[in-house]
């Protein structure tokens, strides 16, 4: 007796089923996923023996090696279901619309083998072997797709876990697709591809054996999010379309007489296009995801989706889409709204229209904060329904609905944005384009991402707030640095005035005193240029220290001390501008000549560096302690001089040599004196 390679194929297949099935029995029985496996592996067995006792002479009907081929499937079926946690048994999780999805595929195989046995008995061919080819390809390809939901649905954990048994499964499935595939292309199956089969299935075994002893103390936990429902749906409802497409045309060329290959091209062009216009259909695709909403989750909504979601559109620095009308956005989407406006509270507690989403024609009026609808929800954490609201007011305290957000086109949900004193605001938003049935879900969503969005929108208008507050600040600012300057120009004009009855016959005053008012005219031409245009860059140059520091001594020799001035060796070149420079060192040698008697004495010494020069400005003054040189010297507006200081001299000047790269370091000891010391980088060069 010859025996066929189909028939050691088909032998190959069933011993490693059989063996699969004993080994699943006799350690691995604890899940479900277990159970369905010795069920899977059982269902192969029966069929491959089937095929093996035809290839053996036995008589083996096609109606019953089909049939077992279909409970085969069957079981591969409940494999995957039960690793996505779906069950063909109703109960209280899944509810009872997922309970009739879930097994409509598993009604459709017993349909088919009911079908298959009748014809089979009878005689009478009632289904054409194309169909059941079409059958066998559509079987695979909703397999395949559950088997996608199963890997990505997995966890990084409980993918280690299922690696070997999906591609198992997908071995088994793959094949029968590509097998079946080309049978409905040539209308016959491939001898060598049919004869493959049962060793290409025993080769899924070893891999679900696998499987079973890598997860012995392993949890196999999927998650399914909407956005995989939603996608996977559409995938499998426009395979199954055309699926129905390609089996219409099929039966309209057979029975379309002449016509009939020209009307199938015909019927198949004008379903593609049907199925491009409902795919791209926003109120269909609506739909679809309030029916998955439905059918197939416990909740309406996957909160941390929604929360990521709502979290990065608030957060959204784009000025073009500010706060306000990203609330209307993610709030519409939560219910499918695609258009809305939102009042948000001023300074004088009226409700102002502050932005508007898909309603460019609309008329918005203000809302007193007096009116109902505010007492209202003051009083109440409630979403107003206009729905309800018009069919029983009562129901929500016979308030009065102002007239403008009435007007507006299809107004739906009423908003707060706050609860209780802290309302900030309200969202309108109009109808969606597929209905929905709101309930407490819905209601707590909105709730939950509305206060979100109100702490974002109080938050943008504070950091509004504090941003023109540190305008006005910078303005108050330059306004103190402007006032200081005045302020010591004042007081040399003010000693030349004290001096000019004593020395306005002595020569030498006279001039000291045209060189004086001179000076004090250039800088108050300067103050008047930075008045003029406060942004405008000072010009710096090389400037030359020596100058600068006699400038400094002609001013303030007349003053009680008098500062003596030790002459640099030679030229010292600075890059910088030489109004300010002047300005910083004249600080320090003024608040030096403040801080000593007339008695004491104020110096000015140098010492130079390859890199730097060093300016020490000592005195005999009264001196200052270590803690306020830590904490307060180089603080604005904090002075020693009493209401006579401004107290920004000291932080003004150290703020332009660090400009320019230096620093400026004090030494004090109180009733002994001072000594600041100004390090300033030479001009490169």
């Amino acid at each position: 007796m010859n025996i066929s390679f189909l028939t050691i194929s088909n032998s190959i297949g069933l011993l490693a089923f059989l063996l699969l099935a004993v080994f699943i029995a006799s350690k691995y029985l604890r899940r479900s996923v277990d159970r369905s496996l010795l069920l899977a592996a059982l269902a192969s067995s029966l069929w491959m023996g089937a095929l093996v006792a035809q290839g053996l002479g036995f008589d083996v009907p096609f109606y019953l090696r089909y049939t077992f081929e279909l409970i085969r499937n069957a079981a591969w079926f409940d494999v995957l279901y039960a690793l996505l946690g779906i069950s063909f048994i109703p109960n209280q999780q899944q509810g009872r619309d997922r309970f009739y999805l879930s097994s409509a595929i598993l009604a459709l195989l017993a349909a088919m083998v009911f079908i298959t046995l009748a014809q089979g008995i009878s005689g009478s061919q009632w289904v054409s072997s194309y169909s059941i080819l079409l059958f066998q390809v559509s079987l695979s390809i909703v397999a395949l797709l559950l088997l996608e939901q199963v890997w990505r649905s997995a966890n990084m954990y409980s993918r280690s876990g299922i690696k070997y048994l999906t591609i198992a499964i997908g071995t088994l499935f793959c094949y029968d697709f590509f097998m079946y595939s080309d049978a409905l292309l040539f209308r016959e199956l491939s001898a060598p591809l049919w004869e493959t089969r049962g060793a290409i299935n025993a080769l899924a075994a070893p891999f679900i054996a696998l499987t079973l002893m890598n997860n012995q103390k392993q949890v196999i936990g999927m998650h399914v999010s909407r956005q995989m429902a939603f996608h996977s749906t559409t995938l499998v409802v426009a395979g199954i379309y055309l699926i129905l497409i390609s089996a219409g045309g099929y039966y309209i060329s057979v029975f379309g007489g002449t016509w009939g290959e020209a009307l199938r091209i015909l019927f198949i062009v004008i379903g593609l296009i049907t199925l491009i216009l409902l795919i791209s259909s926003p109120i269909l695709r609506a739909r679809i995801m309030v029916f998955i909403s439905k059918n197939f989750f416990d909740y309406k909504y996957d909160y941390r989706d929604e929360w990521i979601k709502s979290t990065r559109a608030l957060s959204d620095t784009d000025t073009s889409h500010p706060p306000s009308l990203q609330a209307i956005k993610i709030l519409g989407d939560l219910v499918g709204s695609q258009s809305g406006a939102i009042w948000i509270k001023d300074e004088e507690g009226l409700f102002k229209p502050k932005a508007q989403y898909h309603l460019p024609d609309a008329k918005f009026g203000d809302i007193d904060h007096h009116s109902e609808l505010i007492t209202f929800f003051t009083q109440n954490d409630w979403i107003i329904n206009l729905d309800e609201y018009m069919l029983d007011p009562s129901k929500y305290k016979l308030i009065e609905i102002p007239e403008s957000m009435l007007h507006l086109e299809h107004p739906w949900l009423i908003l707060p944005l706050g609860v209780g004193e802290n309302l900030s605001g309200l969202v309108l938003l109009c109808e969606p384009i597929a209905t929905i049935d709101l309930n407490w879900e819905n209601y707590d969503l909105l709730k939950i991402v509305s206060q979100q969005a109100c702490s974002y929108i109080v938050q943008s208008d504070s950091q509004e707030k504090l941003g023109t507050a540190m305008q006005f600040e910078a303005v108050n600012k330059a306004s103190a640095f402007l006032v200081h300057d005045i302020k010591t120009i004042i007081a040399q004009l003010s000693l030349l005035v004290k001096n000019a009855e004593k020395h306005k016959s002595n020569p030498a005053f006279v001039d000291d005193m045209i060189r004086t008012t001179s000076h004090t005219v250039e800088k108050m031409d300067h103050l008047l240029q930075q008045i003029h245009n406060p942004n405008q860059n000072n010009e710096e140059a090389s400037v030359e220290l020596g100058e600068i520091l006699l400038e400094i001594y002609q001013s303030h020799k007349k003053s009680s001390p008098s500062p003596s001035l030790e002459a640099l060796e030679q030229p010292i070149w600075i890059h910088a501008d030489k109004e300010q420079l002047r300005s910083a060192i004249g600080h320090i040698v003024q608040n030096a000549i403040d801080a000593t008697d007339k008695a004491g004495e104020v110096s000015i010494a140098s010492k130079q560096t390859s890199e730097h020069i060093f300016l020490f400005i000592q005195d005999s003054g009264i001196g200052m302690s270590e803690e306020f040189i830590q904490n307060q010297l180089f603080k604005p507006f904090e002075s020693t001089k009493g209401l006579t200081g401004m107290g920004i001299g000291v932080y003004q000047s150290r703020e332009y040599l660090r400009k320019l790269g230096g620093t400026i370091s004090v030494t004090s000891q109180i009733e002994v004196g001072t000594c600041f010391t100004l390090k300033i980088p030479l001009a490169k060069g």
